[in-house]
């Protein structure tokens, strides 16, 4: 019995030698952080207050995409990371649209929630200059499938 025991203890006492990521690859990327040279060639979102955005949209004949998150939303994150910052996204997206980041959450999240009540994170919406949604999509998309969705609310 005293074997056992002491097998048992020299077990959970390595467990506490072992580092947070010790048994991840070499590869796996844990962190939030967003690669900075992609996110220069992706979508460029806009930091102004949502009354401004829809007077821009509406001086600009645009259309505003608005992406409606939750900053614990898996598919949200994703969709920062692996979808906003490709190229291609970013140059479909930047000359036809006026981009949004809404933390719904958050800020102006709760008071545009009222006006746009959300069913799911993420929520992709396109909207014209008079407030009035043109397009509603749920959920994760591929970059493939967000440029089609842009393409078909021109």
């Amino acid at each position: 019995m005293t074997t056992i025991t002491w097998l048992l203890t020299l077990l959970l006492a390595s467990f506490g030698t072992v580092t947070p990521n010790a048994a991840l690859p070499a590869s796996t990327d844990m962190t939030t952080e967003i690669d900075i040279s992609s996110a220069k060639s992706g979508i460029k979102f806009t930091d102004t207050s949502w009354r401004e955005v829809l007077k821009q949209a509406k001086a600009q004949k645009k259309i505003i995409f608005l992406d409606a998150y939750a900053s614990w939303c898996g598919p949200c994150k994703m969709l920062q990371k692996n979808v906003f910052t490709q190229k291609t996204v970013g140059d479909y997206y930047n000359g036809r649209f006026i981009n949004v980041k809404m933390d719904m959450e958050k800020g102006e999240g709760p008071a545009l929630m009222q006006v746009y009540p959300l069913e799911a994170y993420p929520t992709l919406m396109f909207i014209d200059g008079n407030g009035r949604v043109l397009k509603k999509v749920l959920g994760y998309q591929t970059p493939e499938n967000l440029i089609a969705i842009g393409q078909s609310v021109k």
